[in-house]
Formats: structure tokens, C-alpha cells, sequence
């Protein structure tokens, strides 16, 4: 789910009290400061950025073979046969060129 307010402000101050109810942030930490709405404002961006950049991982991941799979796969690669093996990591590099990591610029 795309990073909302709520997430900016707990990524600013994790494990202040607060109450956000809509727009209206009601700071009740004695601890630590209220971040300024610029502060929110900005993290807010970076939080969405980093998870539009990260789709490929959302992407990828139903796709994988199954852990199950790795499992079985290893243990014949213990008894000798890497077929089973050699097919998991095959598919897995099917899957990366089907949803490539972005270049970071």
C-alpha cells in the first residue's frame, strides 16, 4: 500500500504518540518534538518514491517458485541430483528478466 501521512510521521519519530484523524495531527508525545508539516511533507515523498522504485519486487514475488520448492530442490541436490536445483535457480532468473531491478541513477 502507498506510503500515507501516518507513515511519514512514524518514519520521522518512531514510537511517538500521536492521533491523526483525517488531516488534523493531535501530538501527544512530551518526548519528542511534532515534526513540521514541511518535515511530513517531505518524508512523505521519499516514503512514495522508495516504494514506486520498489515495484518490481511486488511484482516478482507471487511469481517465484515457492520455498517448498527450494526445499525439495536441495535436498536432491544433497543426494546428488542438481536437476531439480539448477530448474529453481532457472526459474527465479526467468522471473528477474520478467520484472528487471531499475537502474539507479
Amino acid at each position: 500500500m502507498i506510503p500515507q501521512e501516518f507513515d511519514a510521521i512514524v518514519s520521522l519519530r518512531p514510537g511517538a504518540e500521536f492521533v491523526l484523524r483525517g488531516d488534523t495531527l493531535e501530538w501527544l508525545d512530551s518526548a519528542q518534538t511534532e515534526p513540521s508539516e514541511a518535515e511530513i511533507q517531505t518524508e512523505l515523498s521519499r516514503l512514495q518514491a522508495d516504494y514506486i522504485a520498489k515495484q518490481y519486487q511486488r511484482d516478482r514475488q507471487p511469481e517465484y517458485p515457492s520455498l517448498a520448492t527450494l526445499a525439495d530442490a536441495l535436498y536432491w541436490s544433497n543426494q546428488g541430483d542438481n536437476t531439480k536445483l539448477d530448474e529453481y535457480y532457472a526459474a527465479c532468473a526467468a522471473v528477474k528478466a520478467k520484472y528487471p531491478k531499475p537502474e539507479v541513477n
